[in-house]
């Protein structure tokens, strides 16, 4: 951008006042709008198009090639059939993850690693502490309470989340499924069993029942790096921003995804402003305004998608305010969504709130512009949500216990719930990842063409070969020695055949 740069040790690339920011976005936005008034005229814009004053855009298709269904069918045939609690030990082995549930009190790890994996289990399958401990071997209830109370922290949970993430970041094959630049986010909702702190509110979309959703973070390497509870009957909007600042991973997330519920002007403004490009699917998109900067009558083709002209009066008279809210988000000195729920809540009354949202929608023009622009962004921010879906269905699979209903009243309580769940969904991305590489490498050394393209279709998400339920065998799990499982050779050449 042009101007002085904006300093304050902030580290981001932003003017120091709003004419510079002004004369930059304005030059920008009117490029761009001329440019797409022109191949809209033309049809020149593929699967877009202007009927009635009203913009159509074709749904974005994300085919799956059939040789590549074939191949993901071989890879989880050869997988090995495996315990959750022996997939939990050899995780732990392969990444350290267990090395960052540190004592509350002295700071050492925990001496007992199968009775820590339990309790995270509990949380995880939403089976608690006293049932876990009835139906194991090789741990007791008070093993699992004291260890749950000593060891198991938000920021334990976050810092091991981040071992294992990182550890499947590093892993070659994860490359194939993305290079850990784009993510996205997705709310799922959980019944409640009692009505608690979080879980008393009620949200039409997920019918009469209280509950909550667990926000997640997922990156296109199918990590889920981040996690929140949060109400249904809030916008998931204020939370995208906290998953991208303070996930703790070495990702490099560049570009985010969500769905209409992740995206309002202020998310918008601040993911520019804090150098992310936020790419939301729009359900409404066809009824949302572009804004220009210029006089509206500049664009006489645009005039039925156009709205009213951005007010820079008021983007210049609060342009430090907005400097030092964005600065304080990067720093962490507040969170992002504490920042985004404050200003919606006093919106009439605030400038800023009205200045940042004035920010947001020439960010979000911009945005559609690309969007309307680029069928290869549509099909990507498909691609990227549908894994969110993936790891939606795995969870599904796990949190079984008590119909999968949360009894935790307090908001903590969830919270570790979420966290538990979330870790053990890396760590079976993790250990997936590595036999799907074990086989990839079995078919190559047999002399068959294994493509990457093909590859990228497939999914480390699967569950098929884990059992979740029955005895959980902790002292039979710790025993098995280091090294690698068998693959299901056999069984994959009879699933090919």
């Amino acid at each position: 951008m042009a101007g002085e740069q904006h300093g304050g040790g902030c580290g981001l690339n932003l003017p120091a006042t709003a004419d510079a920011w002004l004369d930059a976005r304005e030059r920008e936005l009117d490029w761009r709008l001329r440019r797409f008034s022109n191949r809209l005229q033309r049809g020149r814009l593929e699967g877009v198009e202007l009927r009635d004053g009203r913009l159509h855009i074709s749904p974005a298709r994300t085919a799956t090639p059939p040789e590549a269904d074939v191949l993901a069918d071989r890879l989880d045939a050869m997988m090995p059939r495996v315990r959750v609690t022996e997939l939990l030990h050899e995780a732990a082995r392969g990444t350290g993850f267990l090395s960052a549930f540190t004592n509350l009190r002295t700071g050492e790890p925990c001496p007992n690693e199968s009775a820590l994996l339990a309790a995270i289990l509990a949380d995880a399958t939403n089976l608690g502490l006293a049932r876990m401990a009835e139906a194991s071997q090789g741990v007791t209830r008070d093993q699992l309470v004291w260890t749950a109370d000593a060891y198991l922290r938000d920021e334990t949970y976050k810092a091991a989340l981040a071992r294992i993430i990182d550890a499947h970041h590093g892993l070659p094959i994860a490359a194939v499924w993305g290079d850990g630049t784009t993510s996205s986010s997705d709310g799922q909702f959980f019944r409640s069993g009692k009505r608690g702190e979080v879980s008393g509110e009620i949200n039409a979309r997920y019918g009469v029942d209280p509950g909550f959703c667990f926000y997640t973070h997922v990156s296109d390497q199918h990590g889920p790096y981040h996690v929140r509870v949060i109400s249904p009957a809030m916008h998931e909007a204020p939370y995208v921003l906290d998953g991208l600042l303070h996930h703790g991973s070495a990702l490099p997330i560049a570009e985010h995804y969500t769905d209409t519920g992740g995206a309002t002007d202020h998310v918008f403004a601040l993911c520019s402003m804090l150098g992310f490009r936020f790419c939301p699917r729009l359900r409404d998109f066809p009824d949302r305004r572009l804004v220009s900067l210029a006089v509206v009558s500049t664009y006489p083709a645009l005039m039925p998608l156009l709205g009213k002209r951005v007010r820079a009066d008021v983007i210049r008279e609060h342009w430090s305010d907005i400097l030092r809210l964005v600065a304080s988000v990067h720093s962490g000195h507040v969170a992002p969504s504490t920042v985004l729920k404050k200003l919606a809540a006093y919106e009439r009354q605030n400038q800023l709130h009205l200045a940042l949202q004035e920010v947001g929608k020439v960010e979000r023009t911009l945005f559609m512009l690309d969007w309307l622009e680029s069928p290869d962004l549509r099909r990507r921010c498909q691609a990227g949500l549908n894994k969110g879906g993936q790891r939606h269905a795995l969870t599904g699979a796990i949190c079984t216990f008590r119909q999968g209903r949360i009894a935790d009243r307090t908001h903590e309580a969830q919270q570790y719930r979420a966290s538990g769940l979330n870790l053990v969904i890396a760590a079976i991305v993790w250990w997936n990842s590595t036999y799907m590489a074990d086989g990839v490498a079995h078919l190559r050394a047999t002399g068959e063409n294994v493509r990457d393209d093909l590859l990228a279709h497939t999914s480390p998400v699967g569950w098929e070969h884990i059992a979740f339920s029955g005895d959980f065998l902790w002292d039979r799990a710790s025993a098995i020695p280091p090294g690698r499982r068998e693959l299901n050779v056999g069984r994959a050449a009879r699933r090919a055949a």
